[in-house]
């Protein structure tokens, strides 16, 4: 993806946050079957490989899975918290209106080519591990035991794993870093007393470093 250099972000630490606060991931990848794009929760292990490992997985009817098992490149794509940023945010318009709307957002986008996964014992991991992240927190969590046995086997049988060890990862963090102090502070307090929740996650990740 473009990325200007100022809103760069290296931090492996960082990166591999954001991708965990992104609920749902954009599977991209072109093959045979043309240029394909699934949306799917995944699971990342940060201490497996030098960059971390996703881990999903997509039904067997989707045939974007074939194109992995071919060996293509995948693009994962982890959407954060975004706002428009109005040039009325910013103070110093008041002196030099040379200004435009823009957008402030956050992304990662995670590179790899991924295993395909048949095997029931390892697509049985993956969709418990997946299920334990989130029903953590609840009251009474859900597990894969819950459900008889014969039925998991089923619903196993209709889906393939992906494991995607990461080869490159590009971070995007477009804060306003081009902006003077005073119109940073300017976007950030807007974006804060907004009614729009969205607008308020924006804020929140502008005050840390």
């Amino acid at each position: 993806m473009y990325n200007a250099r100022s809103h760069q972000e290296h931090d492996l630490e960082h990166l591999h946050r954001q991708m965990s606060l992104s609920r749902l991931a954009l599977l991209a990848s072109h093959g045979k079957h043309g240029l394909l794009a699934t949306h799917l929760p995944v699971l990342i292990d940060p201490t497996e490989g030098t960059q971390g490992t996703i881990y999903a997985h997509l039904a067997r009817a989707n045939q974007q899975w074939l194109d992995l098992q071919a060996g293509t490149e995948a693009l994962m794509i982890f959407a954060g918290a975004d706002a428009y940023v109005s040039p009325g945010y910013y103070p110093s318009k008041a002196e030099d209106p040379r200004t435009v709307p823009t957008w402030n957002y956050l992304a990662v986008h995670a590179y790899g080519v991924a295993e395909v996964i048949q095997d029931g014992p390892r697509l049985l991991d993956i969709v418990s591990r997946l299920t334990d992240r989130h029903e953590q927190g609840r009251s009474e969590p859900w597990k894969v035991t819950d459900a008889p046995t014969d039925y998991i086997q089923g619903m196993l049988r209709a889906i393939v794993g992906i494991r995607l060890p990461i080869n490159r990862l590009q971070g995007a963090r477009k804060l306003s870093q081009n902006r003077a102090a005073q119109d940073i502070e300017g976007v950030r307090t807007r974006l804060a007393s907004s009614p729009d929740h969205l607008d308020n996650q924006l804020a929140a990740h502008m005050r840390q470093p």
